[in-house]
Parts: structure tokens; C-alpha cells; sequence
């Protein structure tokens, strides 16, 4: 009984760090979320797009921020650059190659804060079946209540890699070898607050 109640006591004692922790849905049903990315085309202007459908959740305590972790799966099949001959390139093998590998995803392992609202989100792309560290760089946009009785934390962060660390090699010259990702992300509080 007393190694019962030891090993109950460490259980809780471990898992205090978490529980003032709130778990968040990503807002991509009210269109609250956004990935973007643009890369330059031929290094005479630049090409923007977006990914319309994607789903994720993080946690976030503004007093632990060094706990926080993040999850976001993509569906690759929505690239959406606003041309659709250029969206159906970008979906075939030449690019992301959608039919073998229909969802990106971003696990995190990591999440430094630098101070002033930035942080550091490291964690693991997995991309074009190639999975590689990415670091984002973080800013805190805000948190507080909305007018639904919900709460929400929003946060905006920007990373870049080049394409043919993800297996993805068609050539479009230099300027175009290294694309980058605008992440606009609110969550709703899944606990009261």
C-alpha cells in the first residue's frame, strides 16, 4: 500500500508541471489559421500560396512557455497558389507528389522562449516522405477571451528550407531553391480557462 501511494504521489508530482497547460484546437473551421508560403519564381518576383485544409492543436501556459508543443497535419492536395494549372504542377511528381504523399506534418520537440513575446519552435517536418528539424521563429500575437465565451491565443511565426532537403529537386534556378512559410495560427481553449 505504501509503495502504491509513493508511486501515486510521483505520478501527480510529474505531471503538475502540465496541468495549468491549456490545450488548444487550431481555428481552421472559422478560417482563423492560416499556412502560407512563397518562394521567388525564376528571382524576378515572388509566388504566394497557401494550404486550405489542415488541422492541428498545441498547448500553450503563458507561465511555462518552455512546456508548450505543437501538432499540425497538412493536406498536401490543398496547395492552392490561385492558378489551377499551376496548382495541379505543384500537386503532381514534380513537387509534392500528393497521390504517394497525400499529408505533411509538424510534430514539435521543442519550444525556447527568447523573451518579448518571440520564441524559438523546434520540431520535426515530414514532408515529400522526408522528415527533417525545422526551427520557426515565434512571435505571441495575444490571448484573452472571446465574445462566444470561449479563449483563444493566437501566435504568428516564419521558418525556410530549401525544397531538396525534402526530396523535392525540380529546378526552377537558384533564386527559386528555397522556399518560405508564413504560419498564422489562433487556437480555441478545448478546457475553461
Amino acid at each position: 500500500m505504501k509503495t502504491l501511494l509513493s508511486l501515486t504521489a510521483a505520478l501527480l508530482i510529474g505531471l503538475s508541471g502540465n496541468l495549468h497547460a491549456t490545450e488548444y484546437k487550431i481555428d481552421t473551421a472559422g478560417a482563423h489559421a492560416f499556412i502560407q508560403f512563397k518562394i521567388k519564381h525564376l528571382g524576378y518576383s515572388w509566388l504566394h500560396g497557401r494550404f486550405d485544409d489542415f488541422e492541428g492543436r498545441f498547448s500553450y501556459d503563458p507561465k511555462k512557455p518552455e512546456d508548450s508543443d505543437v501538432t499540425v497535419v497538412i493536406d498536401t492536395a490543398s496547395v492552392n497558389s490561385n492558378h489551377a494549372e499551376r496548382d495541379k504542377h505543384l500537386r503532381g511528381k514534380d513537387f509534392l507528389n500528393v497521390e504517394k504523399y497525400p499529408q505533411a506534418r509538424f510534430e514539435s520537440t521543442a519550444f525556447i522562449p527568447k523573451g518579448n513575446g518571440k520564441a524559438e519552435l523546434k520540431g520535426e517536418l515530414t514532408l515529400h516522405g522526408v522528415t527533417r528539424e525545422i526551427s520557426i521563429d515565434v512571435t505571441e500575437i495575444g490571448g484573452g477571451k472571446d465574445p462566444w465565451g470561449g479563449y483563444r491565443q493566437g501566435f504568428t511565426g516564419t521558418t525556410e528550407f530549401a525544397l531538396k532537403d525534402f526530396g523535392i529537386d525540380f529546378d526552377l534556378g537558384p533564386a527559386s531553391r528555397t522556399v518560405q512559410m508564413i504560419l498564422d495560427i489562433e487556437g480555441i481553449a478545448q478546457t475553461m480557462m
